[in-house]
């Protein structure tokens, strides 16, 4: 495997920081990594497992190798009376596999659709949209131990699936490398239209008879309306968590903020928009140099061209101090910070 020397980052993260690596290269199967894992000269040297760059946000440049994870390939690998069992590689665009399996009639994915990234981060992220997350759909994946370089399975239970969140976050952070993943399919959709403007969207499209196809399109359209394209805009989509709170907390939200939007969850707790927070603080389309918040979502931190990472933080520190102290809650980013 060829490692390169000073790489800047920058086309490999979708906020366009421009970060250096100090040393690069990329691998497109489980041997070419093990390769460079066993290689000696790279055995006490930092290193980063970078995907399609689309939850990170580089605040210095890497003193270490970064690893760009190349692995392709889809293909089905079992299928029962009702499901196809459908693997792609981890290096695979997100939103080019949630395309071909709505060719391949497959239903799960649609309302994931537009999301940027490469499928190993989808169950890292546990990723979600319109009332949909990844864990619905998430069979098993495969993954490699950095250290004793063994390769281990994953079902969806081990996982530890969680809000924005999984095993790979916390417990097993940086200590695997995702290689593929396999997704249960359904050969007869199941329709999930009641979260957001899905419905508002379909109706103002004339849609008469629903199909993934229709769902995917109504949710690339909602989010390209309200979200910046990462290849003019440099942003990693939602920077922060939706928060979740008490019953009483809510209420006592409400009885304040009569237009608070909030989603009920089981065991009497609310999921709040953090988007609406974040507006109601003033922040919609603010901008300082190149650093902002977009102007049609709050919800999303960007950069218009040449902010640095730093610059990126303190804002972020800046819109959370401020929703803690309007609304006493505390956002929590999506984003990993480097």
């Amino acid at each position: 495997m060829r490692v390169i020397e000073n790489v800047s980052l920058r086309p490999f993260n979708t906020f366009g920081i421009d970060a250096t690596a100090r040393y690069f290269a990329s691998f497109d199967s489980a041997d070419a990594l093990k390769e460079i894992l066993e290689d000696p000269q790279w055995r006490h040297t930092p290193r980063m497992i970078l995907g399609g760059g689309s939850n990170v946000l580089f605040t210095k440049d890497f003193d270490g190798l970064v690893l760009k994870n190349g692995i392709k390939g889809m293909n089905v690998v079992k299928e029962d009376a009702d499901h196809v069992y459908v693997e792609a590689g981890a290096g695979e665009n997100w939103h080019g596999f949630v395309m071909h399996c709505i060719e391949q009639g497959l239903a799960g994915l649609e309302n994931l659709s537009l999301i940027p990234g490469n499928v190993g981060a989808s169950p890292m992220q546990n990723i979600g949209a319109y009332g949909v997350e990844i864990k619905d759909a998430f069979y098993e994946l495969e993954a490699l131990h950095m250290k004793d370089l063994a390769s281990v399975r994953f079902n969806n239970g081990a996982c530890e699936f969680g809000y924005r969140e999984s095993v790979f976050k916390h417990q097993y952070k940086d200590q695997f490398t995702i290689l593929s993943v396999i997704y249960r399919l359904n050969k007869q959709p199941h329709f999930n239209t009641s979260y957001g403007a899905i419905g508002q969207e379909l109706e103002r499209m004339g849609v008469k008879e629903l199909s993934i196809r229709s769902i995917s399109d109504a949710v690339i359209h909602i989010r390209s309306s309200k979200l910046p394209n990462p290849a003019e805009i440099g942003n990693a989509g939602s920077f922060f968590k939706n928060p979740e709170v008490t019953l009483e907390k809510y209420e006592s939200l409400k009885a304040a903020f009569s237009e608070i939007v909030a989603y009920p969850l089981p065991h009497n707790r609310y999921k709040l928009a953090a988007g609406w927070l974040i507006e109601q603080c003033g922040w919609k389309g603010y901008r300082n140099g190149d650093a902002g918040v977009h102007a049609k979502q709050a919800l999303v931190l960007v950069n218009y061209g040449h902010a640095k990472g730093e610059e990126i933080v303190e804002l972020s520190w800046k819109v959370v101090e401020s929703v803690k102290e309007k609304f006493g809650v505390t956002l929590e980013r999506e984003v990993n910070i480097i």
